[in-house]
């Protein structure tokens, strides 16, 4: 909260410096106008002068709005053609290479590679005959354990006895 109470007390000051500047430089470029005590003729010479220097500074305020634009196109153009010279561009396709691990190493290290870093040293060896008997397989008849499952074996008799004398 202090922090914010000398930012805003800051903020605060640098608008009071901005309109003091801002009053001072006006009150060095625009002189106080006298027009008490002027003849029509003095009056219209004034107001002619008045007419030249805003011509003027119209004339100004015209060509750096036209500089603005004219930059503002050629900023937009080279964003442009930036942008279509990195679309064309073409990525080289990648082919694959196997490297061994002791290569890599060789060429990671140089010539200080001494020792052979052989991965499959260590690797547990299994016998194919081992896993097909760790695994046995029941083959049975499905039926016998979807009646079993059912709890409808009662039932399934009774339908069936009940179906054989009418059936025949």
């Amino acid at each position: 909260s202090l922090m914010l109470a000398k930012a805003k007390e800051e903020w605060d000051q640098e608008l009071i410096d901005k309109q003091s500047e801002k009053e001072r430089y006006l009150s060095e470029r625009i002189t106080p106008l006298h027009t008490s005590g002027l003849s029509l003729s003095q009056l219209q010479d004034l107001c002619r002068e008045l007419h030249a220097k805003v011509e003027i500074v119209d004339e100004e305020r015209y060509d750096i709005e036209a500089k603005c634009n004219h930059n503002t196109r050629e900023i937009k153009d080279l964003k442009l053609k930036v942008l279509d010279l990195r679309g064309k561009f073409k990525r080289p396709p990648l082919r694959r290479v196997r490297v061994s691990a002791d290569a890599m190493l060789r060429a990671l290290l140089g010539s200080k590679h001494k020792v052979s870093m052989d991965l499959r040293a260590n690797l547990k060896s299994v016998k194919k005959e081992d896993t097909e008997k760790e695994r046995p397989v029941e083959v049975g008849d499905w039926r016998k354990n979807v009646e079993a499952m059912s709890g409808m074996e009662g039932r399934k008799k009774m339908f069936d006895a009940a179906k054989s004398p009418t059936g025949q």
